[in-house]
């Protein structure tokens, strides 16, 4: 309830931040000009700009099993998958969330991920690369991350930022478009080609711009995860994982809409998912964050 609060009061401040912009630089005068109904334009852009991130993780758990052909644990049929089950279990119950749904998808890398739209409706699933490839205890480490991941709400909360980004895409596309179109073009007969060409080469520009701001928030977030997984499970098992994934060469094999879900991710420096392996395990060594 105070993410959903927080959101509702980002909003509202949003709403007012832009009217003051808007009539400290006389804008309010130029969209009433032109006819632009510049409140009912970003209200419009808001809900285009929420329902498509929240629709996205309605889906997520659906999407990720079908992309993955992650299997869910119902019955464990061996030693290995009771472990895994009662793991989850422990760590979640240590982090007081509700217990995940827990697969297993088959892949030649190291990896993990975690979804859902809530922090007692999610899933966490490995691949056979990780569970074959690592020790008990690093698998146990990562899978702290994960939970960490769920008991922090990212999922949530990447939803909710991707959410107020969509909208200023979509906002501030439009009303560029506009002034294009009717200052530049003088176009006075209604949106014309100026308006639709600017408007789609902005929603690319500013989806670029858009996606470096969640990227730098998702790298934010492995920080705090991987705490997680040292909270439950030592530091030295979280570092251990870690240091067992930079000796991986495996590419990663998640589907491109998950990937930044998972243990490891994209590489880069603006819109890398993860920062790198070195600085997450140089912040673990040094007992706290990278800010």
């Amino acid at each position: 309830m105070l993410r959903i609060g927080l959101f509702l009061l980002t909003n509202l401040a949003i709403l007012v931040v832009v009217s003051i912009i808007f009539n400290v630089f006389g804008l309010s005068t130029f969209t009433a000009q032109y006819g632009i109904d510049y409140t009912g334009l970003l209200i419009f852009c808001a809900i285009i700009g929420f329902l498509g991130s929240f629709i996205s993780l309605a889906l997520s758990k659906w999407m990720a099993k079908r992309a993955t052909g992650a299997q869910v644990i119902t019955e464990p049929r061996n030693e290995s998958e009771r472990w895994l089950l009662a793991t989850v279990k422990r760590q979640a119950d240590r982090m007081g969330i509700g217990m995940p749904e827990v697969a297993v998808y088959d892949a030649p890398d190291m990896n993990a991920f975690a979804t859902g739209m809530s922090r007692n409706k999610a899933l966490v699933a490995v691949s056979t690369g990780l569970l074959q490839g690592m020790e008990r205890r690093e698998v146990e480490a990562v899978l702290g991350h994960e939970i960490g991941h769920v008991a922090n709400g990212d999922m949530i909360t990447l939803t909710l930022i991707q959410g107020v980004v969509n909208t200023f895409v979509l906002f501030a596309s439009r009303v560029v478009g506009h002034f294009v179109d009717r200052v530049i073009l003088r176009n006075e007969s209604g949106p014309g080609i100026g308006y639709f060409v600017s408007v789609v080469v902005l929603d690319i520009v500013f989806g670029i711009l858009a996606t470096v701001i969640v990227a730098w928030f998702s790298r934010r977030r492995e920080f705090r995860a991987d705490q997680a997984g040292a909270q439950l499970e030592g530091p030295g098992a979280m570092i251990a994982a870690l240091e067992r994934l930079r000796s991986n060469h495996e590419a990663s094999t998640l589907p491109k809409q998950i990937a930044a879900f998972g243990i490891s991710g994209s590489i880069g420096r603006w819109l890398a998912s993860h920062p790198p392996l070195e600085q997450r395990i140089a912040a673990l060594r040094a007992g706290g964050t990278v800010r």
